[in-house]
């Protein structure tokens, strides 16, 4: 993780990060073009979990592809869920990336299965 990414991670406090969740989830419902749903656990498209809130730490699930990259230029950390690292879902702590990194896991996970239009 570079020094900045490292800094910025340190001073994120659970106010700013509770400012964030809340913005950001305020901007998918607000768009007419995205089907979200929120919950107590978390974002969720067609009923599914896209993303969530952890200590101060957004939580994403994107492509498998998409997380190997970040995770190999530190922009991401690996998600640990049920005590195994998962390849899809990953961490979040740089806020500014939480709006952009939560709508690729919205499209992620809301599109249909491979042969199935709804």
């Amino acid at each position: 993780m570079s020094e900045s990414r490292a800094r910025a991670r340190a001073i994120v406090n659970d106010d700013d990060s509770q400012r964030m969740y809340r913005r950001v989830t305020r901007e998918l419902l607000a768009d007419e073009d995205v089907d979200v749903d929120f919950t107590p656990d978390g974002l969720l498209v067609r009923g599914r979990l896209f993303a969530f809130l952890d200590g101060t730490e957004l939580v994403v699930q994107v492509q498998a592809t998409r997380a190997s990259d970040l995770l190999s230029r530190g922009v991401v950390c690996s998600f640990n869920g049920g005590g195994r690292t998962s390849r899809n879902w990953v961490r979040v702590s740089d806020l500014q990336l939480w709006s952009e990194l939560a709508r690729e896991a919205h499209e992620h996970v809301g599109k249909p299965p491979v042969g199935r239009q709804s």
